[in-house]
C-alpha cells in the first residue's frame, strides 16, 4: 500500500481523536447543574437534568441521520455540519431565560445531541475503515479521547465560569434593588462559557473534518492480504437489512442492559463518595475523576483486548465483573477503597462503550457502520433514561431518610441488568454458530 494512503489513515485517526476530545466537553453537565437548577428551573433538579438526558438520547437519532447523510455525501461534510449544529446549540443556549427555561432543552439538549450524533458514529466508522483489522483498538483510542475530554476540560470550564461570573458581578453598574445576581442566570458566568465552547466546537470540528475521508475502494481487501489473519466481513448490511436480523436486537438490548449500571455510578458517584467516604464534598471530586480517567483507559484497554479474544467474550467478561461489583458499591467505606472501587467500575464501563461499536461493525459490515451503529445507540439512549429514573428514585428515598444505603436496590437492579446482558450475548453466540454451520454446509 502506498505511504500517502497510509498517511491519510493516520491523519484521519488524529482528526477523529481531536474532534472526540473536544466534543466530550458537552458531557460536562455536572459543572452547570446546580446553577442552572437554581436560576432557570426554580430549584427543580429533575427538570434541569432533563437537559442532559435529552442530549444523550438524541445522540442516537443524530447518529442515524448523520450516518445516512455520510453515505450519500461524505464523512467530511457530515462532521462539518455536526460541528455547526453543536456550536449553534451551545451559542443559542446562552440566551436561555428563567421565563423560557425550555429553550435549554432545545439548544443544549436537542441541537447538542444532533450535533454530537453527526460527529460521533461517523468518525468511528471512518477510522474503522482505515484499520479494519484493528477495529477494537482504534475504536478504543477514539472513544478514550471522548471520555478523557470530559475530565481534562472540567477544570478549564469551571475556571471559565468563575471568571465570567466575577466579571458579570463587577460590571453590574446601577440596578434597581432588591436584586440578587446569584439567582439570575445572566450573572452565573455560564452564558459566556457556552459561547466560548461554541467557538471551540466550530473551529476544531471544521479543521478536523478536512482530514476525515474514507479509504479508496479495495483498500480493505489490501489490508486483509497484508494482515493475513484478518477476514473481511462477508456482507455489508444496509440499515433496513440489519433491522430484520435477530442479531441487531440482541446487540441493542445488550447495550441497553450493559449501560444502566455504569450510568447510575457516573451520575451518583459524588453523593455516594461523600456519604461513604466521610470527607467533604470537594474531596469527592477525586472519585468522579477516578471514574472518568479509568473509563477512558478502559475504552483503550478493552478495545485492544477484544481484537485478541473476540467481542462477545470481552463483553461477557465485562458484564460478569459488573454484575458482581454493582451490589457492593454502597457497602464501600473509606475514601481510598471507595475511589479504587469506582475506578474499577469505570474501567469496566469504558470497555463496554468501546466494544459495542466494534461488534456492530463485525456483525453488519463497515459500509453502513455510522447509520447501523446509530440504531444500536438507541439502546444507549434508552439506558440513559432508565438509569436516571431508577437511580433518581432511590436517591430521593435515601435523601428523605438520610441514609445512602437506601440506594442499594438501584444497584441490585443494575447487577441484574448486567446478568441479563450476558444471557443475550450467549443467545447471540448460539445464533451466529448456527448460521456459520449452515453456511459451511452449503459450501
Amino acid at each position: 500500500m502506498e505511504k500517502s494512503i497510509t498517511r491519510k489513515g493516520v491523519f484521519a485517526v488524529i482528526a477523529a481523536i481531536s474532534i472526540q476530545l473536544i466534543v466530550g466537553i458537552a458531557y460536562i453537565w455536572s459543572v452547570f447543574q446546580d446553577d442552572v437548577t437554581r436560576t432557570l428551573f426554580g430549584g427543580n433538579n429533575y427538570q434541569a437534568a432533563l437537559t442532559f438526558s435529552i442530549l444523550l438520547s438524541i445522540i442516537a437519532i443524530g447518529s442515524v441521520i448523520g450516518g445516512k447523510l455520510a453515505v450519500k455525501f461524505s464523512t467530511r461534510i457530515v462532521v462539518f455540519a455536526g460541528g455547526i449544529i453543536l456550536s449553534a446549540g451551545f451559542f443559542l443556549a446562552a440566551f436561555t431565560t428563567a421565563r423560557h427555561p425550555w429553550v435549554l432543552w432545545l439548544t443544549y439538549g436537542l441541537m447538542g445531541g444532533v450535533g454530537m450524533g453527526f460527529t460521533y458514529s461517523t468518525t468511528i466508522a471512518c477510522v474503522q475503515k482505515w484499520y479494519p483489522h484493528k477495529k477494537g483498538l482504534v475504536t478504543g483510542i477514539i472513544l478514550s479521547a471522548l471520555g478523557i475530554g470530559s475530565v481534562v476540560f472540567a477544570p478549564f470550564i469551571e475556571w471559565l465560569v468563575s471568571v465570567f461570573h466575577h466579571r458579570a458581578i463587577m460590571n453590574l453598574g446601577f440596578v434597581s434593588w432588591p436584586f440578587d445576581p446569584a439567582n439570575s442566570f445572566e450573572y452565573t458566568g455560564i452564558p459566556e462559557t457556552f459561547m466560548v465552547l461554541a467557538g471551540i466546537f466550530l473551529v476544531i470540528c471544521t479543521l478536523g473534518s478536512i482530514f476525515l475521508k474514507n479509504p479508496p475502494d479495495g483498500y480493505m481487501a489490501d489490508v486483509a492480504v497484508a494482515a493475513r489473519r484478518f477476514k473481511p466481513k462477508r456482507d455489508d448490511l444496509t440499515p433496513r437489512q440489519m433491522l430484520k436480523t435477530p442479531q441487531f436486537y440482541l446487540v441493542t438490548f445488550s447495550f441497553l442492559l450493559a449501560c444502566v449500571g455504569g450510568m447510575m455510578i457516573i451520575a451518583f458517584a459524588m453523593p455516594i463518595a461523600v456519604a461513604r467516604g466521610g470527607r467533604l464534598a470537594e474531596t469527592a471530586v477525586i472519585g468522579v475523576m477516578a471514574i472518568g480517567f479509568f473509563n477512558s483507559f478502559g475504552r483503550l484497554l478493552w478495545g485492544k483486548v477484544s481484537d485478541k479474544i473476540g467481542r462477545k467474550n470481552t463483553i461477557m467478561i465485562l458484564l460478569a465483573a459488573s454484575a458482581v461489583l454493582f451490589p457492593f458499591v454502597i457497602a464501600m467505606s473509606g475514601t481510598v477503597l471507595l475511589y479504587a472501587y469506582l475506578a474499577v467500575i469505570g474501567l469496566m464501563y469504558g470497555g463496554l462503550l468501546a466494544t459495542f461499536p466494534a461488534i456492530t461493525a463485525d456483525l453488519f459490515g463497515a459500509k453502513h457502520m455510522a447509520t447501523n451503529y446509530g440504531f444500536v445507540l438507541l439502546g444507549f439512549g434508552a439506558a440513559s433514561v432508565i438509569a436516571t429514573q431508577i437511580a433518581g428514585h432511590f436517591r430521593n428515598v435515601s435523601a428523605y431518610y438520610g441514609e445512602i444505603e437506601r440506594m442499594w436496590p438501584a444497584f441490585l437492579i443494575a447487577a441484574l441488568c448486567s446478568a441479563g446482558g450476558i444471557v443475550l450475548m450467549l443467545i447471540l453466540r448460539a445464533i451466529n454458530k448456527k448460521r456459520d454451520a449452515k453456511e459451511a454446509a452449503n459450501g
